[in-house]
């Protein structure tokens, strides 16, 4: 049977489809199977690695640091690079991105619990670095390329829905997956060699004596091989991170996450022009205090910057206290990511109609509407520390459907909001600064990628919570698990209220807006070529 030509465009372009949406969802796919390990590079460096809280956060923030100055220094360099590459200026920093996430992804879990303190630091700091620059060098050029694979603004909506399905699926591999594979269970086989695995602080032994561990603290009635062993603590059972299975967990999520790349690169069509200088009238640098005040001008960027700062500081800064917590809390830190997966189930129900909704309502419109169930979400998981013990996980599943609603609409139109804040720009000043407007939206979300899991990190340590690295998830207090219920849960309504603001209150693109945004940008256009 003979092949279907390939339809063609006017400029001589296969014709937008379905196959440019899988692409554009495989290449999410990609950064997040990197980017979704995040999480864990702070639960294997707190409780396997054994960092001090105090010094952790101080050295997460040196790296976001260098995190945030790479990302508008990359998207600049991408914006002014007009060398003409075989796979086109995009596509090729992409491939040097996916071949660094590759190794990279897997250096930051280097699994050494027993060096001293200084190659430890050492260590994350340049594992850290390069598997983050690597990320910035994929995705910059990935988020950017939306507005040139299609300028109909339908289709970009699209493409953001795809994307959001395939960040979703790339984020959730490792959220589910990986704690299953990496958090064992503790059973009784009649010795208590799980315990060589914490250090015990001085004066605290007899709270650890072994004899402690022969004998269920519930019933008070000695092991029997097989059985549960629960902590004398909290009464949760005993689970022991196997920080050398993160190491190859993280190196085979880096050659998935390659492989969709690769399937991205072969099957997305670029049909914009990726070498426009980015001021077309004269010759001047990208100059970064004057891109930055114009990013701050541009009320569209700033309320999607605000939006995802929130999220991250939120979500992003909740993930390791989370898993920490279902690990002393609720004993459970095996199945902390299925559990996540049912909170976030609606996301994936709404995403077949969020197109639909977007071109009836308008983004705007859909993603406030989330962010009200977002802030529902979030009331209600400030409720579930104040639960009898025995349904809290219950209403903390309830808090997350609502959450994850929000978050699910907000998520499904996010990318394509911010190319509209994009053309906003050029709109408003008549220049378009595609990378270095990204750049910086990028810039702010992993300013609070890093500031905020640094921030809670040093106050986990504090006696306002009370963890001690030194002893794991197995020694910690009943009062310490239940003080990171209330974490997380506050974060969690912080995260909700950011979205709130940033998309309700400060997003100022309307579905009318939008509409005469379009209408004269391409009268621009058409004028443009008329005088050519």
């Amino acid at each position: 049977m003979a092949k279907k030509p390939v339809q063609l465009d006017a400029n001589g372009h296969r014709k937008f489809g379905i196959r440019d949406k899988l692409a554009y969802a495989a290449g999410d796919a990609g950064c997040n199977l990197s980017f979704g390990l995040k999480g864990t590079v702070q639960t294997f460096w707190l409780v396997f690695m054994a960092m001090e809280t105090g010094l952790f956060s101080i050295l997460l923030l040196i790296v976001q640091a260098w995190d945030a100055i790479n990302d508008p220094l990359i998207g600049s360099l991408i914006d002014s690079d007009q060398k003409k590459y075989k796979l086109g200026k995009y596509k090729t920093y992409i491939l040097i991105g996916a071949i660094g996430l590759l190794v990279g992804g897997a250096a930051v879990f280097l699994p050494f619990p027993n060096a001293g303190v200084v190659l430890k630091s050492v260590l994350f700091i340049l594992g850290y670095i390069v598997w983050d620059a690597a990320y910035t060098m994929a995705n910059v050029p990935y988020g950017t390329m939306l507005n040139i694979v299609s300028e109909d603004a339908g289709e970009r909506a699209q493409l953001s829905v795809f994307r959001s399905i395939g960040g979703a699926v790339g984020g959730m591999l490792p959220g589910i997956i990986l704690p299953m594979l990496i958090w064992q269970k503790v059973t009784y086989n009649g010795n208590t060699d799980f315990l060589n695995k914490i250090e015990i602080p001085e004066g605290a032994e007899s709270a650890f004596a072994p004899e402690k561990f022969h004998t269920n603290p519930v019933t008070g009635e000695a092991y029997q091989i097989g059985d549960k062993v629960l902590s004398p603590l909290t009464g949760g059972q005993i689970e022991v991170l196997l920080g050398d299975r993160v190491f190859w967990a993280a190196l085979i999520m880096g050659v998935l996450a390659f492989v969709f790349f690769i399937f991205m690169l072969k099957n997305i069509t670029i049909r914009g022009n990726e070498y426009v200088k980015l001021n077309q009238e004269t010759t001047e640098k990208v100059n970064l205090v004057k891109s930055f005040g114009a990013f701050m001008k541009n009320r569209p960027a700033v309320g999607c910057t605000i939006a995802a700062m929130g999220m991250f500081l939120g979500m992003q800064s909740a993930s390791t206290a989370n898993t920490i917590m279902f690990a002393t809390h609720f004993g459970q830190a095996s199945l902390s990511g299925v559990v996540m997966a049912v909170g976030f189930a609606p996301m994936f129900i709404f995403m077949p109609f969020a197109t639909k909704l977007v071109k009836k309502y308008g983004k705007k419109e859909v993603s406030t509407i989330g962010s009200i169930a977002g802030l529902i979400g979030g009331a209600i998981l400030c409720i579930f520390p104040l639960c009898p013990k025995d349904i809290q996980l219950v209403v903390y599943l309830v808090g997350l459907v609502f959450f994850g609603l929000g978050m699910g609409f907000y998520n499904c139109v996010s990318w394509a909001m911010m190319g509209d804040a994009i053309d906003y720009s050029e709109w408003k000043t008549g220049k378009r600064e595609e990378g270095v407007v990204y750049a910086l939206h990028s810039f702010f979300r992993k300013l609070a990628q890093g500031v905020g899991p640094a921030a809670v990190i040093a106050i986990m340590g504090t006696s306002l919570i009370g963890y001690n690295s030194a002893l794991g998830t197995i020694g910690q207090s009943a009062e310490t698990a239940e003080n990171l219920c209330w974490l997380v849960a506050g974060l969690y309504m912080f995260s909700a209220i950011c979205q709130f603001i940033g998309v309700a209150l400060v997003y100022n693109i309307d579905k009318k807006t939008l509409a005469k945004m379009n209408e004269e940008l391409a009268a621009r256009k058409q004028e443009s070529v008329v005088a050519e």
